[in-house]
């Protein structure tokens, strides 16, 4: 379906697969199907699979089993969206029945997503996929902001030992984010120097805002995550044209649009 609504359109819109992750070759057999025969862009991955009769088992993408498809994503160079999911029932009524308003995008989602993304660092994803390119949203769910602690604890407590590298370094090497409706220049400025405006995208919350016509940048949305342009978000627009005088000519036409067209491929 997404493939054949923006067929007539593949200058301004492209598509990310979605798939079903239950089983890893099935998985990278379809994210090869969609890539070659679409021309899709890369995958998106909402968090982790259920998977079971009662679809109480969780299935996270850091395991052995995944190699197959990391592999597959590797081979075929394109990058893979991580985006937050609903929690099941029973993660929903441990965590958040004592403050039900942290649920969703206040908390839940990037101390859920995290996790994941953590998992694939200290599992060694990233060491045995070196060629790896992950999008984390959010403004990487917040973990950015704590590299200091995560890598120092790892190591204290001797959680780094299957894997060669710390987080960081997967930051620098595997791992972008966007800005996605956190629109906060000085937070901005801290991940800059934590992880380098080359590893930083912008990007919309889209369809969490309105839309109105007109502009030139490259931005991600979370209906079926596809770049386009010309399509302007009040909130979003605002904030990154107002960053365009406080920032050189070069850093601004990465954060815009630069670094999405090499990480997509769209060059």
């Amino acid at each position: 379906m997404l493939a054949a609504t923006i067929s007539n359109n593949t200058e301004r819109f492209g598509g990310f697969a979605s798939l079903a992750m239950q089983n890893a070759t099935a998985a990278s057999l379809e994210l090869e199907r969609t890539v070659k025969e679409f021309g899709f862009l890369g995958a998106m991955l909402n968090d982790y699979q259920q998977s079971g009769s009662d679809g109480q088992t969780l299935l996270y993408y850091d395991q052995p089993e995944y190699d197959v498809f990391w592999q597959k994503v590797s081979d075929l160079d394109v990058p893979v969206y991580f985006h937050p999911r609903t929690s099941i029932d029973i993660i929903t009524k441990l965590m958040f029945a004592h403050a039900p308003v942290l649920e969703g995008a206040v908390q839940e989602f990037a101390a859920i997503l995290s996790t994941h993304i953590l998992g694939l660092c200290v599992n060694g994803v990233f060491d045995r996929f070196p060629k790896l390119k992950i999008i984390v949203g959010h403004l990487g769910e917040r973990i950015p902001s704590d590299l200091n602690r995560i890598d120092t604890r790892l190591i204290r407590q001797g959680g780094n030992a299957n894997m060669k590298q710390n987080v960081t370094t997967y930051f620098h090497t595997n791992i972008f984010e966007t800005t996605a409706g956190n629109f906060a220049t000085d937070l901005l400025h801290f991940h800059i120097g934590q992880i380098g405006l080359d590893r930083i995208m912008f990007s919309i919350d889209y369809p969490f805002v309105d839309t109105v016509s007109g502009s030139n940048e490259i931005y991600f949305t979370h209906v079926c995550l596809l770049p386009f342009i010309q399509v302007q978000i009040p909130e979003a627009t605002s904030w990154i044209q107002g960053l365009e005088t406080s920032m050189n000519k070069q850093d601004f036409n990465s954060l815009q649009r630069g670094l999405a067209e090499k990480v997509l491929g769209l060059e």
